[in-house]
């Protein structure tokens, strides 16, 4: 009878176990099937985030250098020229002033200065040795800007 009893209650705890197993294993499943679900959908917005940002930034690309083809063409004509090139300066300090509240126009003076030597410089590397200026010599083209406190 003890023996009966004692098989009994093994057997209703083997069967209790594999219950709580066989739905913790489903649980289980279902989560996992979940979080696939939400890593599919955050990859594929970000595939496609990725390529939009991708798309833009070549537009923008674009865009500024046919800006600034379109800049060399019209500083190329002798008149037009140098007013196209004075307003451009104008819009561009207007631009940079924005960014900038409190700059002044030797501080924009002196950014531009810097990045057109570091543009020059670039430049100058590419043109064959016959063609190309000291570099000391373009130095001392650029105007001294010292750095405000």
């Amino acid at each position: 009878m003890f023996r009966v009893l004692g098989w009994l209650r093994n057997t209703v705890v083997l069967m209790w176990l594999c219950g709580a197993l066989a739905v913790s294993t489903l649980t289980l499943a279902v989560q996992a099937l979940t979080l696939s679900a939400q890593v599919a959908t955050v990859t594929a917005s970000a595939s496609a985030a990725a390529l939009r940002h991708r798309k833009d930034l070549a537009k923008a690309v674009s865009k500024a250098r046919a800006k600034a083809r379109l800049r060399r063409v019209l500083v190329a004509i002798p008149v037009v020229g140098t007013g196209a090139a004075v307003a451009f300066e104008a819009q561009d300090f207007s631009d940079w002033q924005t960014d900038n509240p409190d700059g002044t126009l030797s501080d924009y003076s002196c950014e531009v200065a810097a990045l057109s030597a570091e543009v020059v410089d670039e430049v100058l590397q590419d043109l064959p040795d016959g063609f190309r200026p000291s570099r000391d010599m373009v130095l001392t083209q650029l105007p001294e800007c010292a750095p405000e406190p």
